[in-house]
Parts: C-alpha cells; structure tokens; sequence
C-alpha cells in the first residue's frame, strides 16, 4: 500500500516536544495521516519537555495523545535519568560522535516497544520516530541498521505482522541535518516557539544553551537562516 492509499490512516508517532519529534508530526500530518501522539514520563531530568508534547499535540490537532510512565531512573546509567552532570559545551564543534553520558540505555527500544503495542490497538501499520544519523550525539539507536532490525523484529513479534499488516517504521529525518530539519518545519508550519530541546533546562524551562541538543538546535536553525525563538539562559 503506498502512502497515498494511506491517507487518512492512524499513524503513531513519538513525540518528546522538541524539534525532531515535532517536525516529523508535522510531516506525518502532511503526508495525510491520522496521528497518535505518544510520549514519555521515564523519569528524564528535563521533564518539562512533556508540556511541550502537550502544546505541540494540541497545536497540531493529533487524534490523541498519550503520556506513557516508565522509570527509567531504576538503573540509572544516564546524565539524563541518573545524578550525573550534563555535558557542557561552548561549542557545536566540541560535539562529537562518541556515545555521550546523555545516551539512555535502550530508550528507543523501549520507546519503539510501547509505540508498537499503541499502533496495534489503533489499527496502525506506521509509526514515525525523529531519529538522525547525520546531526546526533552519537547514540548507537539512532542508526538506519538499527531501525531496520526492529522493524523486522516487530513484524515477527506482532499478531499483525503475522496476520499480513505489516508494520513500517518511518524516519523521515534520518538523513537531514538539522539545517534541513528546521527549513522543513517552518515549510510545515511548525511554531518551534512551543518546543523544548534542552537536556538541563532551568526551572522556568529556558534552554541552556550549551548542551549538545541545544547546541545542534541553534546549528540548525543558523544553517537554516532562521533565528530559534526559544530565550536562552544567560552565558
């Protein structure tokens, strides 16, 4: 079935509230489907991000939204989900493709198992996820091999892929940059304005503006020549 004989069809998409999930929704919409949000309470330091799930969703009309709670602070093992320092940075070229403390071990494999089990109970045979292999932190789970190996994991692991509806994993930004990106969502009608990226935000939720997700926003939006509307926290 292509894409055009999809229009209409529910689709689920993760959503974290920051600027890859957000443009992918927009892209799912674009493409004519249905989507169903799903997002994360996994015990991640920057929770703030879900009021931005919260906003974008509504924002862009999704069918609904769900906010899914798993404690990822059990083991630990993160910057983002355990008492370890952000990394910091002046710089986006101090970002580099090692595995950063930022890396949650198996979090989109955890992620892609609930947004499995959510597309089976919606009838849905897509799920979209903003993962990139370009503009990253070099997060072993973000790489086109891995996608593919779960997509074929879930279609043996589910009664639909066993029954002939077959599951397809969309990644529309896996080969942009985050220049890219951003050009493709302000196109889209993306408002960035409700979004939120930063790994260590302040209580108010302003960026910090050095971490690396901050700092590969602010690359792209400046490779897009557009200016990030996000306030940052004074240097």
């Amino acid at each position: 079935m292509t894409v055009e004989e999809k229009m209409g069809s529910p689709a689920v998409v993760l959503l974290s509230g920051g600027l890859d999930s957000t443009t992918v929704l927009a892209i799912a919409r674009s493409k004519g489907f249905e989507p169903y949000a799903l997002s994360f309470r996994y015990g991640q330091r920057h929770a703030v991000e879900l009021a931005a799930a919260t906003r974008v969703a509504e924002a862009q009309g999704v069918a609904r939204h769900v906010i899914a709670d798993i404690d990822l602070r059990v083991f630990g093992g993160s910057a983002l989900t355990a008492d370890i320092d952000v990394p910091k940075h002046d710089d986006v070229d101090d970002v580099d493709e090692t595995i950063p403390l930022t890396y949650v071990p198996a979090r989109n494999t955890i992620f892609l198992s609930f947004a499995l089990a959510y597309a089976e109970t919606v009838g849905a045979s897509d799920v979209f996820i903003g993962v990139s292999a370009l503009d990253y932190s070099g997060y072993p789970d973000c790489r086109p091999e891995y996608i593919e190996a779960y997509e074929a994991m879930a279609n043996l692991a589910t009664r639909a892929g066993v029954e002939g509806q077959k599951l397809k994993i969309h990644t529309p930004l896996i080969e942009m940059t985050k220049g890219q990106t951003v050009e493709l969502g302000l196109k889209l009608g993306v408002d960035y304005g409700i979004t939120s990226s930063c790994y260590d935000p302040d209580s108010s939720g302003r960026p910090c503006g050095h971490c690396d997700s901050c700092l590969l926003r602010l690359k792209g939006f400046a490779e897009a020549g557009s200016e990030d509307p996000l306030v940052y926290q004074a240097s």
